[in-house]
């Protein structure tokens, strides 16, 4: 595809219908993993850029995924070439950002009969991971290791019923939000222009349809303008038709099929180990720990709702855990502390089971329907968002005549550029161990920014999220400096209110630092805090039982009545763009 766009393409467009040069090179739509690694990559090679999200960075499916740089077996028989890319691309995002990411051990059981059948099927087991081996080498994994059902049981005596034997095999863990801050957060600090919950309401054509710049609104301010530019990119994800549409062309132009995915997540550690199951229809799931919480997932589901509103539903929470507690029955003695669900930009394709639909990614040239200078990127996965980005950006460069090469598989993303110990935080920030190693995990080297803002104000070491634990000086360094404008947005960064409490101990005093931060009204903060609350509200109510929800609902009722506000609830805003 590269090299016959490489061929067909015309010049790029310099001057908008007036006549005056146009604003940047590239305009990317989209805050997700593929937009901020576009974003990103267009910046290192000298490209003028500006991206524009409706919502926040990672607002999507790439902060609503499992939170895993995975090789992906189970895509092994039917694309091979995905787990190969991604197994490739997680060895360069280990490079870049070695901070983000954290090994996970699975356990894969194997149930059945103590006979020829029972012999067969962990032959079977074995076999396969002996094949997923040779690509472990791409993303440093350890090679897989058959077990009987005796060391099963001894690596993880929760498992319940007779297996006869299993696997272990090896993948990484990330936060998603946090490695979409960090591109977009690279991508401004070359130079980028990025606005955020700023809708694009339409992409400008010229005459001849030619693309050169885009119309946007601010959602907070209501402030609108027009941004030209050579070339746009549609990283819009299940948005992607959508955005289309807003250039003039049907939504078929940018097909994909959505598919929703759910995750719940529990108050507590349950296991050292990802435990790999099937569900009631044979779908594989997972239980997994995560930092100090454990997350069940996930579902694939065709989904036909809004997407600004993606809640999980209390069916979607109970296949779940009943896929998971045949075989784990423990995660009944935790309480569910919330949910949150993504939908996946899937290649279209019709008639093929959710499951079973491919997990590559797609450049659509536009040109195509009458549209130069209009790229969609279809499909991908957040293991491989590099290299997808890496696709586009060669097509990007190509159109101005520049061999410029790819950089982003070795340029360290902003923290991965140096370990930093976080004992160091705990000697000179006099924080406690989690405390340092969370911000660490978070910010790599750049938690040492945050310690100097400590430092200088001691007062802004004080814990405001308990359960993470997130301190004040993190909250305004987020505000300044990753774009973070409300509760939610903090909150996406630093897992603040994520936690047993569900925000009830920390949104109030985090929406008046924001306010603070921003220079705003300081009645901003308390209408900051309620809305993250009722929005971490209704992800949580489809996973806690009723007296969890009274309580809840006393809790929010009673800060509602200290404030002296009526209840807020989520936007009623509909998506133009």
């Amino acid at each position: 595809m590269d090299a016959l766009l490489r061929t067909q393409v015309p010049s790029v467009l310099d001057v908008d219908p007036s006549g005056r040069a146009v604003d940047v090179d590239v305009i990317v739509i989209g805050g997700g993993v593929n937009g901020t690694g576009v974003a990103r990559d267009c910046a290192l090679r000298g490209l003028r850029v500006a991206l524009f999200e409706r919502n926040d960075i990672a607002f999507g499916a790439s902060g609503n995924s499992s939170g895993m740089i995975h090789g992906g077996p189970r895509y092994l028989t039917a694309n091979p070439d995905v787990t190969y890319t991604s197994c490739l691309d997680s060895g360069h995002i280990q490079r870049i950002a070695p901070h983000l990411l954290f090994r996970i051990p699975f356990l894969m059981p194997v149930f059945g009969e103590r006979d020829l059948a029972g012999a067969l099927a962990l032959t079977a087991y074995d076999a396969f991971f002996s094949l997923y081996d040779r690509y472990q080498p791409l993303k440093r994994g350890k090679p897989h290791t058959r077990l009987s059902g005796e060391e099963l049981r001894a690596l993880e005596p929760g498992l319940v019923g007779c297996p006869i034997g299993g696997v272990t095999f090896d993948e990484w863990g990330i936060d998603g939000a946090r490695l979409c801050i960090a591109n977009v957060v690279d991508a401004m600090e070359r130079g980028a222009e990025v606005r955020v919950h700023t809708t694009v309401t339409e992409v400008l054509r010229r005459d001849d349809g030619r693309v050169y710049g885009v119309r946007y609104r601010d959602r907070r301010t209501n402030e609108t303008g027009v941004r030209t530019g050579s070339l746009v990119v549609n990283a819009t994800g299940a948005w992607a038709p959508l955005t289309a549409a807003l250039g003039g062309l049907a939504p078929e132009a940018a097909r994909i099929r959505p598919g929703k995915g759910i995750h719940v997540f529990l108050d507590r550690r349950l296991t050292n180990y990802a435990i790999a199951t099937n569900a009631i229809d044979g779908r594989q799931v997972f239980l997994m720990p995560w930092q100090n919480m454990s997350v069940l997932g996930t579902t694939d589901d065709d989904y036909y709702g809004d997407l600004d509103d993606v809640i999980a539903t209390e069916d979607e929470v109970r296949y779940l855990f009943q896929a998971v507690e045949r075989v784990f029955p423990a995660i009944r003695n935790a309480r569910a502390i919330g949910t949150w669900g993504g939908v996946r930009p899937t290649l279209w394709g019709w008639g093929v089971n959710e499951d079973e639909l491919s997990r590559e990614h797609a450049i659509v040239d536009h040109r195509d329907h009458g549209a130069d200078g209009l790229y969609s990127m279809i499909g991908g996965k957040l293991a491989s968002y590099r290299l997808f980005a890496q696709e586009m950006t060669d097509v990007i460069v190509s159109r101005f005549g520049r061999d410029t090469p790819c950089r982003t598989h070795v340029a360290s993303l902003p923290g991965g550029e140096e370990s930093v110990d976080p004992m160091r935080l705990v000697v000179e920030g006099g924080m406690e161990a989690v405390t340092a190693t969370r911000l660490e995990y978070r910010h790599g080297a750049r938690s040492v920014r945050v310690l100097e803002r400590m430092r200088k104000n001691p007062r802004e070491a004080a814990v405001v999220c308990v359960c993470e634990p997130v301190t004040e000086a993190e909250i305004r360094y987020v505000v300044e400096n990753e774009l973070a404008v409300t509760v939610e947005d903090v909150s996406r960064r630093t897992r603040l209110g994520l936690g047993a409490c569900g925000g009830m101990r920390c949104a109030l005093r985090c929406g008046r630092i924001v306010a603070d931060a921003l220079g705003t009204d300081p009645a901003e903060g308390p209408r900051l805090a309620l809305e993250f609350l009722k929005s971490a509200t209704r992800r949580r109510l489809p996973a806690i039982n009723p007296d969890q929800a009274r309580q809840e609902a006393l809790a929010l009722a009673v800060i509602q009545a200290e404030l002296g506000t009526q209840p807020v609830g989520p936007s009623e805003e509909k998506p133009d763009g």
